[in-house]
C-alpha cells in the first residue's frame, strides 16, 4: 500500500531516523528505455573496473585519483555545478567559472544544463510525488535507481510530454545525456539561464567524449592502473558522495531547521562530500554559499570559497541572516556562522 505525504510525516520524529517506505514502482518489473539500460550500464561498468583497483595498485595511480576525485567532485560538482550554477551563491569570473563547470563535466553526473535542471527540481517538489529522487519511494530509488526510471521521471515533471517521450523512445532518438533535463528534449523551463550560454550547449550536445577523452589520456600517461583508480575507483567514489546526500541526507541525521521537507544534516556524507551533508542548512537556506554554518561543521567547499573571495575571483558570496536563521531555527539560540 502506498504511503501519503501525510502517513510519512507522521512517522517523522525529529530525535530517531526516519524510515522510509517502500519503492512504487517495481525495479525490474516496470518499463526499461534504451536510455535506462544505458545508465545502468555505464553505472554497472564503473563498479566493475572499480573490482580491478587492488591488482592493477601503484602510488602514482592512487595520487591520480585523489586527485581528480578533489577537482572533479569539490570544485567540479558541489563548488561549481551545486553553489555556483544550481543556486547562484556566488559570482565567478566567466573564464573560472566554465573552467570550473568543465571539471564538473569529468564527474560523470551529467552536463551543467542537465544537472542544475533536475537539482533545481528537486528544491521545488523537494519530497513529494514529484521529487526526480523522492526518499518516499525507498532508499535505492532516491540513491541511484532514480536514473534508471525515465518514465516516471517524465510523467512526474513533464507530464504532457509521456506520448511524445515513448514515441521517442520506441524511435530509439532520445538524448545521449543522463539526468531529467534530456527528457525535455531541450526545453527545460527551470534553466534558462545556462541555456542562453553557448559554452553549456556545447557541453550538453558532446558530454560524453569528455570523460572518454579523459581516460585515453590516463591510459596514455599510467596505462590500465590509471584508468582504473583515475576513472573507476574516483568516480565510484565520487558518484556515491553525491548519491548518499540524496538518500541517506534525507533519511539519517538531526535536523536544526524548520524546513518544510526531510532533510537532515549527516556528519559522515558532511566530511565525505566535503560540506555537502550538512543538507538540513541547506534547504533551509538554499542560495547560501556556506553549508556548515557552525564551526565544527565540517565544510572544505566553503573554504574554497573563502580563497576565491580572498583572492577577489569569489564574489557576491551570500549567506543566511542572523533575522532568517532565527525564524527558522527549531531552537530559540542560534550561533551565527
Amino acid at each position: 500500500m502506498e504511503a501519503t505525504r501525510k502517513e510519512v510525516e507522521d512517522k517523522y520524529d525529529k530525535k530517531k531516523p526516519f524510515s522510509v517506505v517502500n519503492p512504487k514502482r517495481p525495479f525490474l518489473n516496470r518499463k526499461w528505455t534504451t536510455l535506462d539500460r544505458r545508465n545502468a550500464a555505464g553505472i554497472l561498468f564503473l563498479h566493475v573496473l572499480g573490482l580491478f583497483a587492488p591488482f592493477h595498485y601503484n602510488w602514482p595511480a592512487f595520487w591520480v585519483a585523489f586527485t581528480l576525485y578533489f577537482t572533479t567532485g569539490v570544485l567540479g560538482i558541489t563548488l561549481s555545478y551545486h553553489r555556483n550554477l544550481a543556486h547562484r551563491s556566488f559570482k565567478l569570473p566567466k573564464w573560472l567559472e566554465y573552467s570550473f563547470a568543465y571539471l564538473g563535466v569529468q564527474a560523470f553526473q551529467g552536463d551543467p544544463i542537465d544537472w542544475v535542471s533536475t537539482h533545481r527540481y528537486h528544491h521545488q517538489f523537494v519530497d513529494t510525488e514529484r521529487d526526480p529522487h523522492s526518499p518516499l519511494e525507498g532508499f535505492w530509488f532516491s540513491h541511484v535507481t532514480w536514473m534508471f526510471d525515465s518514465y516516471g521521471l517524465t510523467n512526474k515533471i513533464y507530464p504532457k510530454y509521456l506520448e511524445d517521450f515513448e514515441e521517442r523512445d520506441a524511435k530509439r532518438t532520445l538524448s545521449r545525456n543522463w539526468f531529467v533535463g534530456f527528457l525535455k528534449y531541450g526545453r527545460p523551463k527551470n534553466v534558462e539561464d545556462l541555456q542562453k550560454e553557448g559554452f553549456y550547449r556545447f557541453l550538453r550536445k558532446t558530454y560524453l567524449l569528455h570523460p572518454i577523452a579523459l581516460a585515453m589520456v590516463l591510459y596514455g600517461f599510467g596505462g590500465l592502473p590509471f584508468v582504473v583508480w583515475g576513472m573507476g575507483v574516483r568516480l565510484i567514489c565520487v558518484l556515491h558522495a553525491a548519491f548518499f546526500v540524496n538518500s541517506a541526507c534525507h533519511i539519517w541525521g538531526y535536523r536544526k531547521w524548520n524546513t518544510n521537507d526531510l532533510s537532515k544534516n549527516n556528519w559522515v556524507i558532511g566530511l565525505v562530500s566535503c560540506g555537502e551533508g550538512w543538507h538540513n542548512n541547506h534547504h533551509a537556506f538554499e542560495y547560501s554559499a556556506r553549508h556548515g554554518l557552525q564551526w565544527w561543521e565540517f565544510d572544505f567547499t566553503w573554504w574554497v570559497i573563502l580563497l576565491l573571495q580572498a583572492l577577489g575571483l569569489a564574489t557576491d558570496v551570500k549567506l543566511p541572516s542572523q533575522r532568517h536563521m532565527q525564524k527558522l531555527a527549531i531552537q530559540d539560540k542560534i550561533t551565527s556562522p
